[in-house]
């Protein structure tokens, strides 16, 4: 599929998440000017990005036999909503100071708070303007999805999916927090990979992937065995996103990324590339890495180790042979689908796109 077209889904998405921004000031507008602080924290988020929620709703869509159309798109453009939701409350919770390049929601409502001299916590001012701005795009989600014009029949069909999606992420989200007060000492390995792969999985690559092309599949009536291989290549691609994702918070350049270098380093996240690179840590070493890995105050030097050690321990060939591995069965899943032309090249250069060594 030419990329031209995966271009201009990415135009029509946001010319639908501006137009959206309009009607949501309309409703808004009685509140009082405060209000843009939350509409900007909210579409600042929402400016940029590869779209690939919606593209995998749009695609699944088209792929099951369903016509192209504004509607389409409107209806894709939801789970952009519902990703950024995701995302404004992750930074609350992470207390990430960046996103995307740019201060994250709480750090952007925590300066308004200093520049317009309000009193109280500005911090605490910021975390809830987040938090309340991931509440109003949850809300969206569901009303863009009701009302984006695709017919009723088709958006009952979807319906299911839709809300199993936003239920499991949120599941998802707590697992990662109660993994992260888990110890991974005395922990095999093996074990310790595969608690990762679950958070990967609900946290990730199922809300990301799996889920929107179910959902897109779903309202334009595929049969059970296309939603069957649709589901593997989902969540097979889904893991394959993730542990790229994975890759690129410790090595990905900052420019690309959008976020500080090595930042998964400094938050201490128990990813297969941290459990590979465990596996093989020499005793000294292990010591070393007890005490930086997940410093917020983590040197330069430090991370610049860490990152030493994941390639020297072979944790990066590993996870590289993993990720190749689910795009490989994300590829051999689409030959069991049932799926129009253009649908089936469009969701394989969608692999190509989840996995690139880039942000």
């Amino acid at each position: 599929m030419p990329t031209a077209d995966l271009d201009d889904l990415r135009a029509r998405v946001q010319h639908a998440l501006d137009e959206e921004r309009r009607t949501q000031a309309d409703v808004l507008a009685p509140l009082g000017p405060d209000m843009a602080d939350l509409l900007d924290a909210v579409f600042a988020l929402l400016g940029g990005g590869k779209r690939l929620r919606a593209g995998f709703f749009y695609w699944g869509y088209r792929a099951a036999g369903g016509r192209d159309s504004d509607e389409l798109v409107r209806a894709a453009s939801s789970l952009e909503v519902f990703q950024a939701a995701a995302l404004l409350h992750d930074d609350v919770m992470d207390d990430s100071d960046v996103r995307r390049g740019m201060p994250s929601a709480h750090r952007r409502l925590a300066e308004t708070h200093r520049e317009r001299g309000l009193t109280g916590d500005r911090d605490r001012f910021g975390e809830s303007g987040a938090i309340l701005a991931g509440d109003l795009c949850l809300n969206w989600t569901d009303e863009i999805y009701s009302t984006s014009g695709l017919p009723a029949d088709e958006l009952a069909r979807g319906r299911p999916v839709l809300n199993t999606m936003r239920t499991q992420l949120m599941g998802g989200q707590y697992l990662d927090v109660v993994e992260a007060a888990q110890t991974w000492e005395g922990v095999p390995t093996p074990d310790r990979i595969e608690r990762a792969r679950k958070v990967i999985r609900f946290k990730s690559a199922k809300y990301t992937i799996e889920q929107p092309v179910l959902i897109g599949a779903t309202c334009a009536g595929a049969d059970e065995a296309t939603l069957a291989a649709l589901s593997a290549y989902g969540l097979a691609l889904g893991e394959a996103f993730q542990l790229r994702d994975d890759l690129l918070g410790v090595f990905g350049d900052p420019d690309e990324t959008g976020k500080p270098a090595g930042d998964d380093l400094r938050e201490g996240k128990r990813t297969v590339l941290i459990a590979y690179a465990l596996q093989d840590m020499a005793p000294d070493d292990l010591q070393r890495f007890r005490s930086v890995f997940g410093d917020p105050h983590i040197s330069a030097e430090d991370i610049a180790w860490l990152r030493q050690q994941c390639v020297r321990t072979g944790a990066v060939d590993q996870t590289e042979k993993l990720i190749a591995g689910q795009a490989d069965a994300a590829r051999t899943a689409l030959d069991a689908a049932r799926l129009t032309d253009d649908g089936r090249a469009a969701l394989l250069d969608l692999i190509d796109i989840s996995t690139a060594r880039s942000s």
